[in-house]
């Protein structure tokens, strides 16, 4: 059963000698795929409750701390990390490059001064859209550190995660990275929550009669054909921050035996991005709901974590930085 696979199988469990720097790590989605896969992990985090979720249950420390370029880093072999993507959400104001929030400087300034053997990040895959063109800038730059960079637009759902999730996975290296296979088999809300789906903890919960009409008059103007629920026979859609902890008429629901439907509750939430039961998040529900839809799903962050340890056993080739000419910089200006 997905409940107790992941309870099982995602399970820190450091055997490599290879460090990873996980920068803007939230509460640790990602880290926690890296240390499953054998990594040992320090984050850097600027939001407080995040970094004690990612300290309660990692092996690794977090540090509350807001970057900056220049910031002195402890060594690591592999950097990882997920820049603010709310300036190239297509639910944001897409400012871009001008949104004081872009990380991508700061994360290019720790891979130019730790040289890392690889590196990984993770962002919504409208950056490499409507922003192709700074997306372009940021792989120019870290070209010309030496890397090869290949990107991909991943699907959670691709890898065991029981939710449509799409996002752009970067990765630089010297030698070769193979992205994960696709598997065939979907995981669906009712293998994932089925256990939880009719209970109900809280009354505040349950959609009173008001709400589900303000919800019908939404889906009918964006012309919804099925109520978006959540369906036990597939996947769920995207959860975002906005639709978990915000009361609005895309809030994230499922639909009682009786008829009634209720918002999700945090664990619930927690399973679809695929965080074992034993993972506890700290914070308001409100801040907890945040650091969840901000997550990288931690299965499909295994997954990744696993060619990223094929890569680093790879021989590095002496003469590539050398020999590997600079890309050509992207329209725009410089990003450091």
């Amino acid at each position: 059963m997905y409940k107790e696979y992941i309870y099982e199988t995602l399970r820190p469990r450091i055997t490599e000698r290879a460090r990873v720097l996980d920068l803007f790590a939230g509460c640790g989605g990602l880290s926690l795929g890296f240390e499953v896969a054998g990594f040992e992990t320090i984050g850097y985090e600027c939001e407080e409750t995040a970094v004690n979720t990612y300290n309660r249950n990692l092996q690794g420390h977090c540090h509350l701390q807001r970057l900056e370029v220049g910031f002195d880093y402890p060594e690591a072999d592999i950097i990882i990390g997920g820049p603010h993507c709310q300036p190239f959400s297509v639910f944001g104001n897409q400012r871009g490059m001008e949104d004081a929030r872009d990380g991508f400087p700061i994360f290019i300034d720790a891979v130019k001064r730790l040289k890392p053997r690889v590196f990984l990040f993770e962002n919504v895959r409208n950056l490499a859209y409507s922003h192709r063109w700074y997306f372009g800038l940021i792989v120019a730059e870290l070209s010309k550190l030496g890397y090869i960079v290949e990107h991909k637009c991943l699907n959670a759902v691709n890898y065991g995660v029981p939710q449509n999730r799409e996002r752009l996975i970067t990765v630089g290296h010297r030698t070769s990275f193979r992205y994960p296979k696709v598997e065939s088999r979907k995981t669906t809300v009712g293998e994932a929550i089925g256990d939880l789906i009719d209970t109900v903890h809280d009354d505040g919960k349950i959609l009173t009669p008001r709400q589900d009409e303000y919800i019908a008059v939404y889906e009918k103007k964006s012309n919804c054909i099925n109520p978006r629920d959540l369906y036990p026979d597939r996947p769920a859609r995207t959860l975002t921050c906005r639709n978990l902890a915000g009361c609005t008429s895309d809030m994230r629901r499922v639909r009682l035996k009786d008829g009634r439907r209720r918002r999700l509750v945090v664990r619930e939430a927690a399973r679809l991005q695929s965080f074992p039961d034993w993972f506890e998040f700290c914070g308001t529900e409100t801040r907890q709901f945040y650091q969840i839809g901000n997550a990288v799903p931690p299965l499909m962050a295994y997954r990744l974590a696993l060619q990223v340890k094929e890569a680093c056993r790879l021989p590095e080739h002496a003469s590539f930085c050398a020999s590997r000419p600079a890309a050509p910089l992207a329209r725009g200006r410089a990003l450091l």
